[in-house]
């Protein structure tokens, strides 16, 4: 539906369970967010499901007045796979963090992706192992010194969305998560046929406080975040710069933007489809470049659950259950006094 009408509030989405994690954590933004977005998006409570692994991130279902699965490291996605074949009908959620979802749970992430089972997988990145008491994850940065790498880590850090686009993901977008405009990447994620995958930048007030501050800071965010539209001119430092491409080496380059005039400096309309520029904005490396927030990337093709159910449907074409044909079918034997008969 276009028009979407609400057939609930916020509170048909709360549970009666206390939010436990710890103060100033980055979850309770998203956990809100995700609350006053539901309404918004026309669906029912009792038609939704949320799926976790392992990590502070997955008590999420608990917190959801919704159908839940809480579980084991790395599976939710084979789980999410699983409830979907079941009941194509279910709206399905995955809630993951950087070690759950990249570290032991890489694989089932992948294939999840490449599949396109029609759901929305959350990342929630925040650069450690947070549950386990600060160990270096998946994608902490070079030289973080954890319990785990007291000289500095020495790994080069995955990156999410680089991760998920080379796995054939259809939909990638990032966000932060105390932003205003998460909501409207939810939005987008769930408004895509297909697998939707969102990787948000969350602070683990203990043991990686602030490690996004260079970008996600208030302060600073208009000459640090790149806020992509689809259709809309690739801006930022309040319109007074933006991102073109180089042509003689076929990159992404930061040019100003002299008296508004952007299509005279080069830059360049954000196209949601374009898979090679997508690629370009997930890599530009933060510093030389803002970070860029928003769809990344939103081209749908076929899912994985309609095409197993067509496949189905036209296999059983004239043909009538039978339970009993189907277990004497093939190689069977009979056991009696005299021992098996082959």
């Amino acid at each position: 539906m276009n028009e979407m009408t609400k057939i609930t509030t916020l509170k048909d989405w709360e549970t009666d369970q206390e939010v436990r994690w710890c103060p100033g954590c980055g979850d309770y933004a998203i956990l809100k967010a995700v609350q006053r977005t539901m309404p918004e998006l026309g669906v029912r409570p009792e038609n939704t499901l949320f799926i976790s692994g392992i990590g502070c991130s997955s008590r999420f279902p608990y917190y959801m007045e919704t159908y839940g699965f809480h579980t084991i490291h790395g599976r939710a996605p084979a789980v999410a796979t699983g409830a979907k074949l079941a009941n194509p009908d279910l709206d399905v959620w995955i809630i993951t963090g950087d070690g759950d979802a990249l570290s032991i749970g890489g694989n089932h992430t992948m294939h999840l992706l490449r599949r396109n089972l029609d759901c929305q997988i959350m990342l929630f990145n925040n650069e450690i192992y947070g549950l386990t008491k600060g160990q270096y994850s998946p994608t902490s940065r070079v030289g973080t010194n954890t319990p785990s790498t007291p000289y500095g880590s020495v790994d080069r850090p995955a990156s999410p969305c680089a991760f998920a686009l080379g796995s054939g993901a259809r939909f990638i977008a990032r966000g932060i998560d105390i932003h205003k405009d998460l909501t409207n990447v939810l939005k987008a994620a769930h408004a895509h046929k297909g697998a939707a995958f969102i990787e948000i930048f969350q602070n683990c007030i203990v043991y990686n406080k602030d490690v996004f501050d260079e970008f996600a800071a208030k302060k600073t965010a208009a000459s640090t975040q790149l806020l992509l539209a689809n259709g809309e001119p690739m801006l930022f430092e309040k319109g007074e710069k933006g991102i073109a491409l180089d042509r003689d080496t076929l990159s992404l380059k930061v040019v100003d933007v002299v008296d508004g005039d952007w299509q005279a400096a080069g830059v360049i309309v954000h196209d949601v489809t374009n898979r090679s520029v997508a690629h370009m904005l997930i890599e530009m490396p933060f510093g030389e470049f803002p970070m860029a927030i928003g769809v990344l990337y939103d081209d749908p093709r076929p899912t994985f659950e309609a095409a197993v159910v067509e496949q189905n449907t036209q296999a059983a074409l004239g043909k009538k259950p039978d339970l009993q044909a189907l277990l004497s079918k093939g190689q069977t034997w009979t056991v009696d006094k005299g021992g098996p008969e082959l």
